[in-house]
């Protein structure tokens, strides 16, 4: 298969740099990415010694070893017995590596371990989730954890029979606050520090800042580890984001599993081959037509084009490829069930689209927010304000109209007498939910790295309860991290027109955060809800540029465990204290620090 890569390890080919010289070039293998048995076979080593060094099998977190290499191998294999290698090297004397063959390659070398394998199945869940003693005392606070997009749910805590490795990703995302408290303090610290190695790890660039970050995390973890003595928690770190092999098991799905269900099971093999070849023609042929303006628009509006009938360009009859699902308004809801919340509140629907997905696109710094394109209904604000628990929901607009129209030298609305407020005459529009879009390349994202993540406000949501999801406002544009951010609660998502100006806004409830810095043990924020002094949620009416993304909030459990008759839906009301989740996705983990 790679026979034909020969030629260019030898011979020069003349190639432009991205510096845009032109320079002489030689090519050579690249990283091989696979788990450990694989890389014992592929090195050509007896199981359970290191195909990178020249540590023995019984003594690898021991003293100080030299880097196995091609040429070190080859002298052992002339110098000694199959049965000495066998045994005093750990090497398989009689086999020989398929690197050999090839110039400027070293199969020591392009061994690489990957996070999948190594870090987030082997570390992370082989070694710490399946700890005896920590197997069944706290699953019960994972089944209440708030729904966020793209989290998977652990509705019967861990009843089931396989892991996978998304279900090992999911649960990183929420095991840290799950234990604090039940569990030693030195396990929660060993276990930060293991999770801030694997996302400084996933980074899409890593600095000097990162590697710093990620030996300080090593050291840490060095540390605390004590702790799993008794579990022989003993694991080999590095690997940056792109050498993991979930990028190409995410494939297996579409180039084996789904041609093997098209085909007749029967000599399977080259009907799946070419039911790939079919789909790499169709989408060769889907970017050539793209290319050629042949995709463009809609038949009808092609032909009048053509007919001179169109008025308007092309251009403005194609919308942005995002899908719209939003979810009916429940009790104030009036108008016609649309096909798009249907899709979404069928749980089992393979064929809905996720919350959180990766954009095709050119890379933009800048996160935005946009509304729905589905509007839910139109109303005054009187007569939705008791309906959504905030009675005083006019005068929130009003002091928001009152401080988006004011200058700088005017007073602020909270300083305003009523009678100076804007009155608002028009009804508001309400959707279900909005669609952030934010540069996140170390999570799974499109050659541009651009995201996107649905945030909803609906009071029915699947055929069940409300939901309501949680928000980073941009509130200093002078700090860093979590304290340029505040948290909030989304109520209401609506627009509104005044003097000709139509304005995207959020009803939000604040929380403010409990402490100036993150918890020591987590290393997360902890946040409190808000309150007036009568004891209300404080609340208010904020741009829709104001908020960055989503956010997830987690409770502070601390040493009890919670009522079993507790659900997901009412986490977020029945705690007093909550963790701001920086493990819900890399992004995150990059700005709430």
């Amino acid at each position: 298969m790679l026979e034909t890569l020969k030629p260019g390890m030898t011979k020069p080919d003349v190639v432009r740099c991205p510096d845009g010289h032109f320079r002489r070039a030689v090519y050579g293998l690249g990283p091989y990415i696979a788990d450990y048995p694989e890389q014992a076979l592929l090195a050509c080593i007896v199981q359970n010694w290191c195909p990178k060094c020249t540590a023995p099998a019984d003594g690898l977190d021991e003293g100080t070893y030299g880097q196995c290499s091609r040429d070190h191998t080859e002298v052992l294999v002339e110098e000694f017995e199959l049965g000495v290698l066998w045994d005093e090297y750990g090497l398989v004397g009689d086999i020989v590596p398929f690197t050999n063959y090839f110039p400027h390659a070293d199969i020591h070398e392009l061994l690489s371990p990957d996070i999948l394998h190594q870090l987030i199945k082997g570390a992370f869940k082989d070694h710490l989730v399946k700890w005896k003693p920590m197997q069944t005392r706290y699953w019960t606070t994972l089944t209440i954890a708030p729904v966020f997009a793209g989290l998977r749910r652990f509705p019967e805590g861990r009843g089931f029979k396989q892991w996978t490795g998304d279900d090992s990703k999911a649960l990183m995302k929420v095991y840290i606050p799950a234990i604090k408290g039940h569990v030693p303090t030195e396990m929660v610290q060993a276990l930060r520090a293991l999770l801030d190695f694997i996302y400084i790890a996933h980074r899409n660039i890593i600095s000097s800042n990162s590697l710093d970050a990620m030996d300080d995390a090593l050291k840490r973890f060095h540390r605390y580890r004590e702790i799993f003595q008794t579990s022989g928690l003993i694991q080999a770190f590095g690997a940056p984001n792109g050498l993991c092999l979930s990028i190409t098991e995410s494939k297996h799905i579409k180039a084996v599993k789904e041609p093997w269900r098209r085909s007749s099971r029967f000599e399977a093999l080259s009907q799946m081959l070419l039911t790939n070849q079919c789909l790499d023609k169709l989408a060769a042929s889907c970017v050539d037509f793209t290319d050629h303006g042949m995709l463009r628009g809609t038949c009808l509006s092609y032909v009048l084009n053509k007919l001179g009938i169109l008025n308007t360009p092309l251009e403005a009859h194609i919308e942005r490829d995002i899908p719209d699902q939003d979810e009916p308004f429940g009790r104030y809801h009036h108008a016609t069930n649309d096909a798009e919340g249907h899709a979404d509140e069928d749980e089992g629907n393979t064929n809905a689209e996720p919350d959180t997905n990766a954009i095709d696109g050119p890379t933009v710094l800048l996160a935005h927010v946009d509304l729905a394109k589905t509007a839910a209904k139109r109303i005054y604000p009187e007569l939705i304000a008791n309906q959504i628990g905030q009675p005083n929901f006019t005068t929130l607009i009003q002091h928001f109209l009152h401080d988006q129209c004011r200058s700088d030298s005017e007073s602020s609305s909270s300083d305003s007498s009523r009678s100076a407020l804007p009155e608002i005459y028009e009804k508001i529009t309400l959707y279900t939910s909005a669609v952030a879009t934010f540069f996140a390349p170390s999570d799974l994202s499109e050659i541009g790295g651009m995201r996107y993540e649905r945030i909803r406000a609906v009071d029915t949501w699947r055929n069940g309860p409300g939901r309501y999801d949680c928000v980073f406002v941009s509130t200093d544009s002078t700090a860093d991290g979590m304290r340029s951010l505040d948290i909030a609660r989304v109520r209401l998502f609506f627009s509104l027109k005044h003097d000709g100006i139509t304005y995207p806004c959020a009803l939000v409830q604040w929380f403010k955060r409990v402490a100036d810095s993150p918890d020591e043990i987590t290393g997360m924020w902890v946040v409190e809800p808000e309150l007036l002094e009568d004891g209300a949620r404080c609340a208010s009416v904020i741009h829709l540029d104001c908020i960055f993304r989503a956010a997830h909030l987690i409770p502070v459990f601390g040493g009890d465990f919670v009522p079993t008759n507790l659900t997901y839906s009412q986490t977020l009301n029945a705690f007093f204290t909550y963790y701001v989740n920086n493990f819900i996705d890399h992004h995150a983990y990059e700005i709430a620090f």
